[in-house]
């Protein structure tokens, strides 16, 4: 039999889960010394209580101010416990506060692979992230400002005038650099609004 640190398991599970709102999954558990009937067992006892098909949360840690989002990346993870949606498009655009846009739904980009029914509420986009296009947030990952700029402007949720203002506020608070955009639209012809919208910006 071999022995388990109590303690030693607490920690390592807390730690995993205080960098994902307080949720970890089954396998983050395991690895951390937990099986099922230790799962059980806390959730029996209120330690812990169970979130979706896989997914836990300690409920002692205090939820994050973008709880939805970390339980959706956390929902898109595949087989290897790894997730694959990347906050994106209008729910980016409103995250790094480029323009005023307000989705109404979660926008989040993942593999063209990926076969998991959407939730309600969000819009699944189908593409390739490299890991240069993204960021890393508490519990999830977001399109980089360059990336979203492009992902809106090929985009026809997001109107002319709002994407010439989050152009204008991107370039303003230097998260973009003008030569950057200019390379992206001739890049990526479905993005060419950003050319338009570049004269206009400051």
């Amino acid at each position: 039999m071999v022995y388990r640190d109590t303690q030693e398991s607490l920690r390592a599970l807390h730690g995993i889960a205080a960098g994902q709102g307080g949720y970890f999954t089954a396998k983050q558990a395991a690895g951390a010394g937990y099986d099922y009937p230790h799962l059980n067992y806390h959730l029996k006892a209120g330690n812990f209580e169970r979130a979706d098909h896989g997914l836990y949360r300690i409920v002692t840690i205090p939820l994050a101010e973008q709880d939805q989002l970390i339980r959706l990346s956390l929902w898109s993870r595949d087989r290897q416990d790894h997730p694959q949606a990347v906050v994106s498009h209008e729910t980016a655009l409103a995250l790094h506060e480029l323009s005023d846009a307000l989705p109404r739904r979660v926008h989040l980009t993942v593999p063209r692979t990926f076969r998991k029914t959407v939730p309600t509420g969000c819009v699944l986009h189908r593409a390739a992230t490299p890991g240069t296009d993204v960021e890393q947030r508490e519990g999830y990952n977001m399109t980089t400002p360059l990336r979203t700029l492009i992902d809106v402007a090929a985009s026809d949720t997001v109107t002319g005038e709002q994407l010439a203002r989050a152009i204008d506020d991107a370039l303003q608070r230097g998260l973009v650099r003008r030569a950057k955009l200019e390379s992206a639209a001739k890049t990526f012809p479905e993005a060419s609004r950003l050319l338009q919208h570049l004269k206009a910006a400051a």
